[in-house]
């Protein structure tokens, strides 16, 4: 019925998070209507994402060079860690304006169902930057998810273990139980955040 690179576009933007077939189909619909050098500047975009962005070495939030804006910014609080589950919970607690320390990516959640153990985390790293950085408090700031609520017992676990004077909070109640950080609203991340408790 359609055009092959129309079809193919479809195909590819229906693949994205959010993103359905009808949505995707409008999104090319709409791109078709435009000027090609509106097209072209979009793809470009996206081709810098893949060729100049990368993992911070030190935190695993997206970077253009070596350490993300955060890591190398000597404002923040280096003894404060906020561990989240993904880069664009970072986002969401940035725009609170409460959380001024650092933050520490997993780069998910435990779950053994999807085959996700420990060791397919940033765990370890976490544990390192503990002992290298000499952090009083991290604070966990993991989904109010299953999966989150399981990742965050597992790091209290573990970090009491490790380190018994280590301060170990968690987000205060305000998160909606099933839901996830970044869909939360600004007013309920920065609550959460100041009310964070002991694990």
């Amino acid at each position: 019925m359609t055009a092959e690179p129309i079809e193919r576009a479809i195909t590819e933007l229906s693949r994205l998070p959010g993103i359905g077939r009808r949505t995707a189909q409008r999104l090319v619909f709409f791109l078709m209507s435009r000027r090609e050098e509106e097209v072209a500047a979009l793809a470009s975009a996206l081709l810098d994402l893949k060729h100049k962005v990368r993992e911070c070495a030190v935190c695993f939030n997206f970077a253009e060079g070596e350490r993300c804006e955060i890591c190398s910014d000597e404002r923040r609080d280096s003894s404060v860690v906020c561990v989240v589950e993904q880069p664009s919970d970072i986002v969401t607690i940035e725009r609170t304006g409460e959380f001024r320390g650092r933050y520490h990516v997993l780069g998910g959640a435990l779950s053994p169902i999807d085959g996700v153990e420990p060791d397919d985390l940033h765990v370890e790293e976490l544990l390192a930057r503990i002992e290298r950085e000499g952090i009083d408090e991290v604070v966990v700031a993991t989904n109010a998810t299953t999966a989150g609520e399981a990742t965050a017992l597992f790091l209290a676990e573990e970090l009491h273990r490790r380190f018994p004077a280590l301060r170990v909070t968690r987000l205060a109640t305000g998160l909606p139980a099933g839901s996830d950080l970044e869909y939360a609203d600004e007013i309920t991340v920065s609550r959460a955040l100041r009310g964070r408790h002991a694990l």
